[in-house]
């Protein structure tokens, strides 16, 4: 599935938190970070799965607290880059992401790995760990963005060794959230009823405050003085 969302800022000047670039914000992610209608599943939203509303998902409380920590609402730009995850052998990153990457983006936020097929050796693991590699060196070539990498929320000890190694090597900051499905009430079924299962299985509102708390929490971090 592709979907696509912007999210126009405020204020054409730049923007920044700290020493980073704060005006251009790109989230890559999934269903978590955006979805389309899908009647046949029971989801009406175009916005991360399984919040509320729109204003309810991780991309837009993280928006929302950049607007208030900077007074300014930066560009967005909010990618569903699914394709990559259940085809990354295959996967043209230049050409199907040529219009983020030339968006140069000051923060990108990638959230994928949950739709990855399990490894069945460990030669599919580190053709994945190469694949997400080229993608974070296609994002840090193109405005050399500040990167932050979120675990599954689904957790994967493999594919979440890929991705931290990955983006540790790419000068980003990896946001482990593996802990939060310990919770059920983080899951959208704990919330209300959903005819789907799958859908259920998102995270609801207080999943996504919860992934943007750590989101948050790491882009504070790295923003202060004391920061790595």
């Amino acid at each position: 599935m592709t979907a696509e969302s912007v999210v126009a800022g405020t204020d054409p000047k730049e923007v920044r938190l700290g020493d980073m670039k704060a005006d251009r914000v790109l989230f890559l992610g999934n269903s978590i970070t955006l979805h389309g209608p899908a009647p046949q599943i029971g989801w009406s939203g175009n916005w991360g799965m399984a919040a509320s509303a729109p204003e309810k998902d991780y991309v837009h409380l993280l928006l929302r607290r950049l607007s208030e920590a900077t007074g300014r609402t930066p560009d967005a730009m909010i990618l569903n880059i699914a394709d990559f995850e259940r085809n990354y052998d295959t996967y043209d990153v230049g050409a199907a992401l040529k219009k983020p990457l030339e968006f140069h983006a000051g923060l990108a936020i990638v959230a994928i790995g949950e739709n990855v097929p399990a490894f069945p050796s460990p030669e599919a693991k580190n053709r994945f760990s190469n694949a997400f590699a080229s993608l974070l060196a296609a994002l840090k070539k193109h405005g050399n963005p500040t990167l932050f990498v979120r675990s599954c929320f689904w957790p994967d000890k493999a594919k979440d060794e890929v991705m931290r190694q990955a983006c540790r090597e790419a000068g980003g900051t990896f946001v482990d959230i593996s802990r939060l499905i310990q919770n059920e009430s983080h899951c959208a079924r704990s919330e209300r009823k959903f005819a789907h299962a799958g859908v259920g299985a998102h995270p609801g509102d207080k999943g996504m405050e919860a992934i943007a708390d750590a989101i948050w929490e790491a882009i504070t971090k790295r923003a202060s003085p004391a920061g790595p």
